[in-house]
């Protein structure tokens, strides 16, 4: 039971370790621009900002890896904004978007992701009726479902009416 319990804290130390020296790392060039909307369609625009240049600092913004070439990122409030129009001719995928702060050098980089179709904010419910083929009682022709009822009203009431008679004795 000792074994097992030194076996698991010993694994949590190590993953902790590795976790507080592998964080820095990713955290220390790149992954802080914020890219608005994330998935956007070809002839979209995008807006981009950061927080990382600092207050009141601009920044170079390149999106040439989809094909808009060079932006601008002006001071907005606490951050650094800008914003491209993807190029109509743009194909899908994912693309990386970089900015140069001008004050240090530092580049600061985020993903666009450009797809064939926009992703819808609403649900979409179908309506009307299913096209199988067959058809059915309810089809979306009022005048064809009104025949269909009296012709099964006419059949109902013409073969009460011949059983009544067989029961009585009328002949048939």
């Amino acid at each position: 039971m000792r074994r097992t319990a030194r076996l698991l804290t010993g694994t949590a130390l190590a993953a902790g370790a590795v976790g507080l020296v592998v964080t820095p790392a990713y955290g220390g060039d790149g992954g802080g621009l914020e890219v608005s909307p994330a998935s956007v369609v070809p002839g979209g625009e995008v807006t981009v900002r950061t927080g990382d240049c600092g207050d009141g600092v601009t920044a170079a913004g390149d999106a040439s890896a989809v094909g808009a070439g060079s932006f601008t990122l002006a001071p907005h409030e606490r951050d650094a904004a800008g914003e491209f129009r993807v190029p109509p001719s743009a194909q899908p995928g994912t693309y990386e978007i970089v900015a140069t702060c001008a004050e240090d050098g530092r580049r600061v980089t985020g993903d666009l992701v450009v797809t064939l179709t926009a992703p819808r904010a609403e649900q979409v419910y179908p309506r009307g009726s299913v096209k199988t083929g067959v058809g059915g009682a309810l089809g979306p022709d009022p005048v064809q479902t009104a025949a269909g009822v009296a012709a099964l009203a006419v059949a109902a009431a013409g073969g009460t009416w011949l059983l009544h008679r067989r029961a009585r004795g009328d002949g048939i």
